[in-house]
C-alpha cells in the first residue's frame, strides 16, 4: 500500500509558476513509476508527466518545455515544477504511483490538489 498526499496547488496568474509535491508513505516509491495527472471540469483525467523507477521521463505535448517532473527517492517525494502557466492548465492535479507486480498492476492515487491559473 502506498498513500500519496499532494500539496502546492493554488491560484496563480498566467505566466506564473507553481511547484507541486507528492509525499508518499507506506512503501518506498523507488520501485514505482510515478506520474502527475490532471482533470479539468468536464474533461477526462489525462497524464501530464511521468517518471519511471529508472528515471525515464514522459510529458504530455501540451506541457513539454514548461513542466518538469522529478523524484527524490530518499524523501519518498515526487515533484512537478510548472512554469509559464496558462489558463488551460487549470485543473485538479493528481499524483499516481504504479508498478507491475506478480502480473498485477498496483495503482495508487492521491486526493488531488487544485491549480487555478487566472488573472
Amino acid at each position: 500500500q502506498v498513500q500519496l498526499v499532494e500539496s502546492g496547488g493554488g491560484l496563480v496568474q498566467p505566466g506564473g509558476s507553481l511547484r507541486l509535491s507528492c509525499a508518499a508513505s507506506g512503501s518506498s516509491i523507488s520501485v514505482y513509476t510515478m506520474g502527475w495527472y490532471r482533470q479539468a471540469p468536464g474533461k477526462q483525467r489525462e497524464l501530464v508527466a511521468g517518471i519511471t523507477s529508472g528515471g525515464r521521463l514522459n510529458y504530455a505535448d501540451s506541457v513539454k518545455g514548461r513542466f518538469t517532473i522529478s523524484r527524490d527517492n530518499a524523501k519518498n517525494t515526487v515533484y512537478l515544477q510548472m512554469n509559464s502557466l496558462e489558463s488551460e492548465d487549470t485543473a485538479v492535479y493528481y499524483c499516481n504511483a504504479a508498478r507491475l507486480w506478480l502480473g498485477n498492476v498496483n495503482n495508487y492515487w492521491g486526493q488531488g490538489t487544485q491549480v487555478t491559473v487566472s488573472s
